[in-house]
């Protein structure tokens, strides 16, 4: 149970981040309207309106700075699939230069390891867990490309290429599960759950003395800033739904090869 709070854990702050804004609103028009300390609180009245915005701006920047970090690293994670399965592709087609019986180990190893990453380690990966099989395979491939069988049969500049496109395949798998593997920063949350309530807190004591003005406008921003933070959060891990990276180019690379190997 633990374990599967830890790995889904960003759609727990995404439930906290929903039905925490609407408490805070609730709970804010209740102490400025109906609380017995309402009439103490509406003495205050006379804040400026712009200084609502400031508080509101840093709000908004910060939800900015979260939200990008968010889908710059799901950008990181589709780059890497792209960069592993061109790895795997260049491979293939470096291996052209090779004898037919050379050529044909290494396209069988790429094959596998590419079989092993989308149909073994893909679903592992929404769990942030990797598969050692794939690990395997890909050493196995590394250690097939730097072996003397390769090394001899491959011109110089050949087998440089085929090593350097390895070690490629073998970063970004590195990078792709580094990235199913990271989770939501609470500190950086908590921070925006602050400035958050406190620009809630702006909104009541600007509008103090406007109990409809202050109703309208609480639900206004409660109803802009929580779907939004949400939506953020669900997508903390670029692996897992609901905008999770696919296994596509690596699977056209299996399917590929498994043509390929019909057709002779």
């Amino acid at each position: 149970m633990t374990a599967t709070l830890g790995t889904y854990d960003h759609y727990g702050y995404a439930a906290i981040a929903l039905l925490g804004t609407f408490l805070g609103a609730w709970f804010l028009l209740w102490v400025t309207l109906r609380s017995p300390w309402s009439e103490r609180i509406r003495a205050w009245r006379g804040v400026s309106p712009p200084f609502l915005g400031v508080v509101g701006v840093l709000f908004a920047l910060t939800l900015a700075f979260l939200a990008n970090d968010t889908w710059n690293a799901h950008d990181r994670a589709l780059n890497a699939v792209y960069q592993e399965a061109d790895g795997l592709r260049s491979i293939e087609a470096l291996a052209e230069h090779l004898p037919v019986p050379v050529k044909a180990r290494v396209e069988n190893a790429v094959r596998d390891y590419a079989r092993i990453a989308v149909v073994e380690e893909w679903p592992l990966l929404a769990r942030r867990q990797s598969s050692r099989a794939a690990s395997d395979q890909l050493d196995r491939l590394l250690a097939l490309l730097a072996g003397p069988e390769v090394a001899t049969a491959a011109p110089s500049g050949v087998h440089g290429l085929m090593l350097s496109q390895a070690t490629q395949v073998r970063a970004a798998r590195g990078l792709r599960i580094a990235l199913s593997q990271t989770h939501v920063n609470p500190l950086k949350w908590l921070g925006m759950a602050f400035l958050g309530f406190l620009t809630m807190i702006s909104i009541a004591m600007v509008h103090v003395d406007q109990a409809r003005a202050e109703i309208l406008a609480m639900v206004i921003f409660a109803a802009a800033a929580a779907p939004t933070a949400a939506i953020v959060l669900v997508q903390g891990n670029p692996f897992q739904p609901p905008t999770q990276v696919h296994a596509g180019p690596i699977a056209a690379l299996m399917d590929q090869s498994s043509g390929a190997g019909g057709a002779r």
